[in-house]
Order: C-alpha cells, then structure tokens, then sequence
C-alpha cells in the first residue's frame, strides 16, 4: 500500500515529459538542427544538475568505483540521446498526444520485461496475467490515441 504513495509524485515527474518533447521540439526548429537541441537540452541538465550538487554540497565519487561499474550502467545518456532527439523529431508530426501515448506504451513493455528478466540490476519479478492485462490495455491506449488523431487528420 505504501506504494501509493509515490503515484502522485511519479504523475507529477511524468506531467513534465510532454513539456520537455514540445520544448525541445521548439529549440530544435531555432537552432536549425534536432541534435542543437539535444545537445542544449542535456546541457542545460548538466548545468543544473551541477548546480544541485554544489547545492547540496553532494560529495564527489570515487573514480576508482566509478571506473568498475559495468558498461551498461553508463548507457542512460545514450538513452536520454536517443529519447531527447526522438522527441524533438516525432512529437510535432504525431502530435503531444498520440507521441506521449506510444511513449507510455513502449516504456510499459520494456519495463514488464526489466523486471520480468531482472535486468539492468533489478530484481526478477513475476509478471502476473493483470500486468500483462494493464500493458494491454496501454497499448490498446496507443492505438486509440493513434486511431483518434489519424482521423482528425
């Protein structure tokens, strides 16, 4: 039950995604390339992010661990490339809408699969027949949305 308690913080960070897409999308169109953006994007997170841990006086890590940590630990930046840039791209051609919710869908299969598998250093879980009938019904949620806005059209 304790869980609950985090949903209206996890909606709260996920309310900010299209804001990102349609900003960065923005930025894209006034720097004359997606990849501007991206790169301003993740710029200004490194800024802030600096800024936080001066903040908060965050103490530095030990490059030695740093250095043992298994190379896919450090595939999150590539990641947030690769979403950043896909954003900037695909949100004004579909839509905020029709983009968030295929975004939605595909973060809800691979995250039944991360933690069905154990992968990426959680723990294996079982995937019971409700998870698999909530990411159904996501992805029934994508082609909706993707059904609704081809006809608008």
């Amino acid at each position: 039950m304790q869980g609950w308690m985090f949903v209206p913080l996890a909606m709260l960070a996920g309310s900010v995604v299209p804001l990102q897409a349609g900003a960065n999308a923005a930025l894209g169109r006034n720097l004359g390339h997606p990849l501007w953006a991206t790169m301003a994007s993740l710029g200004v997170s490194a800024v802030l992010a600096s800024l936080l841990m001066l903040l908060m006086r965050v103490p530095a890590p030990e490059v030695a661990l740093a250095l043992r940590a298994p190379g896919w630990t450090w595939l999150g930046g590539a990641a947030g490339v690769f979403y950043i840039t896909a954003a900037l791209l695909l949100a004004p051609r579909m839509g905020s809408g029709p983009f968030m919710a295929a975004v939605i869908g595909g973060q809800m299969l691979a995250a039944l699969a991360i933690d069905r598998y154990g992968w990426l250093g959680f723990a294996s879980k079982h995937i019971s027949p409700l998870h698999w009938l909530g990411a159904a019904l996501v992805v029934a949620g994508v082609l909706v949305t993707q059904w609704a806005a081809s006809r608008a059209a």
